[in-house]
């Protein structure tokens, strides 16, 4: 005998441009949208019937049709208006999950003023975010920065750890500290100013990696992660993942030159990889 477990189904990489046009000026946002339902769509697995399927193709349709309509000024707002729609008009689907990244285009400055209609990337890193809601629920939003590439060139040492017969890593007291950071972090409840909260937890992670006097990739991640708690009390915990950047230090001795932390190999594979949350 054979039975179906736990299903959902949906529309994945749905990518939408958005213009929102003001007097003399335009503000613009790149999104790609994923749309995951539950629900009772059994008998479309174990008996052909697709008589409860919304097709993938109507929600694709979907996000392009609220997002027309919708006043959502972040991702955040964007994904409650979208779950919101689709759970209000099919009374088969139980939950649905919204998740959505949005690149990170930002104002040109031309002759140092901000221009009206002009953006550029400013970097690789993509805001998140991940709204679930039940039908009889309230909306469970996290939010987050996927990507965020940041590196120091001092104040980061790396001591007293556990050597064995296989340790060969030397110690360093002054080295390049570097990750591509993922960053997520729950809110208390869904009604916050999502746009606001986020700068405000970004702006306090730079600045402490920044200051910070670092004994170790996980020294840092945790006084970061205390960091944002301390501003956003809109939050209840914050997960941070952090794998090294690695840059090693080349042996230019073989060249009869010495090399005082000024010349190193980067190395994407294989390197530290570090994870934690922290609460309250």
């Amino acid at each position: 005998m054979a039975r179906l477990g736990e299903n959902r189904y949906g529309k994945v990489g749905v990518r939408l441009s958005r213009i929102t046009r003001s007097a003399g000026r335009h503000d613009f946002n790149e999104w790609t949208v994923r749309v995951l339902l539950h629900g009772d769509f059994e008998t479309s697995f174990t008996e052909a019937d697709n008589s409860k399927i919304l097709p993938t193709d109507t929600m694709k349709n979907t996000v392009y049709s609220i997002a027309r309509g919708s006043s959502a000024a972040n991702i955040e707002e964007f994904a409650m208006d979208l779950g919101n729609y689709l759970l209000g008009n099919n009374p088969q689907v139980s939950g649905a999950s919204i998740d959505i990244d949005e690149k990170c285009w930002e104002r040109l400055a031309v002759d140092s003023k901000p221009d009206a209609t002009t953006f550029k990337m400013a970097g690789p890193e993509l805001q998140t975010v991940h709204a679930e809601r039940d039908r009889e629920g309230g909306w469970v939003i996290t939010s987050g920065v996927d990507g965020l590439t940041i590196l120091k060139t001092t104040n980061s040492a790396f001591t007293g750890y556990i050597k064995d017969c296989l340790t060969t890593l030397k110690p360093a007291t002054d080295r390049i500290l570097g990750t591509r950071a993922t960053i997520k972090w729950d809110y208390v409840s869904a009604a916050q100013n999502f746009s606001e909260v986020r700068a405000r937890i970004i702006a306090a992670l730079l600045k402490e990696f920044a200051a910070h006097h670092s004994m170790s990739v996980q020294h840092t991640l945790f006084d970061m992660g205390k960091a944002a708690l301390s501003v956003a009390p809109e939050i209840a915990r914050i997960h941070l993942t952090m794998p090294n950047l690695h840059h090693l230090l080349a042996d230019l001795s073989s060249f009869g030159q010495d090399n005082p932390n000024h010349i190193f190999v980067p190395i994407d594979e294989p390197h530290g990889y570090i994870e934690a949350t922290i609460e309250r």
